[in-house]
């Protein structure tokens, strides 16, 4: 069998935390070095917090996640606090100068009262003029269409094993996609099938939520070197701040 914890392993071998190389990865570790005190929800495994800490972070940092396989990984850090939940059970008041959502995880919040309670709470956690980043898949790039079989990764996993991994969207509703990610052997047996659905908001719509929830856009990006959002941008890269 393939479980959780494997899953979490493998996890860390497909998205690596590496700022050094990878200019994502950068946007963020900058911004965390920069603040006393970071709330990462959807922190996952833990990398970004593990790098920060690695790297001379003396400030407060939190990680946030509802998958208790994930945490397990990140707690072998005990230097950091962990919390299991979701970013809607935050219940931290005036505690943070900086919120991050890496890792695309802004577009799991896939209904409207999902996204206004993660807001409302993430608004409570900072202080003001805190700041709330991340990052979301630009829906004009249709990245969707990428996740598909003939895409597959070969790799070996962290316990030694061949695998390949892939994708296969199942279904696109509005601004819904819903896939999976199959993990299987070589030779084709299937260990593990996971299910997602994601939400692909345009501009428009992300900034009718953040300012219903009273955040200001500090500012907006259309990729990993600053640079602005245009006709063939893959992301929309936000730097928010409490009002």
């Amino acid at each position: 069998m393939f479980s959780d914890a494997d899953a979490a392993a493998l996890y860390d071998l497909l998205n690596p935390w590496e700022p050094e190389s990878r200019p994502s990865d950068r946007f963020y570790d900058e911004l965390v070095g920069a603040a006393d005190s970071v709330l990462d929800i959807g922190c996952g495994t833990g990398a970004m917090l593990h790098w920060a800490r690695e790297h001379g972070h003396t400030g407060r940092l939190t990680g946030l996640d509802p998958d208790r396989a994930a945490l397990a990984r990140a707690r072998r850090r005990d230097d950091i606090e962990w919390v299991e939940g979701t970013a809607a059970d935050a219940a931290w008041r005036a505690a943070f100068d900086l919120a991050t959502m890496a890792g695309h995880a802004f577009q799991c919040l896939v209904t409207d009262d999902a996204l206004r309670a993660s807001l409302a709470a993430i608004r409570a956690a900072l202080r003001v003029g805190g700041r709330f980043t991340f990052e979301t898949r630009h829906p004009q790039a249709r990245a969707w269409e990428d996740w598909n079989p003939s895409n597959a990764r070969d790799l070996t996993d962290p316990a030694g094993r061949a695998l390949r991994v892939w994708h296969r969207v199942e279904s696109r509703a509005g601004d819904l996609v819903t896939f999976t990610g199959t993990t299987a052997e070589p030779g084709g047996r299937v260990l593990r099938v996971d299910r997602t659905t994601l939400r692909f908001l345009d501009v428009a719509a992300l900034d009718a939520f953040l300012a219903g929830a009273g955040f200001g856009i500090e500012g907006r990006y259309g990729d990993w070197g600053g640079g602005p959002i245009t006709g063939r941008s893959r992301e929309i890269i936000t730097v928010a701040r409490r009002m």
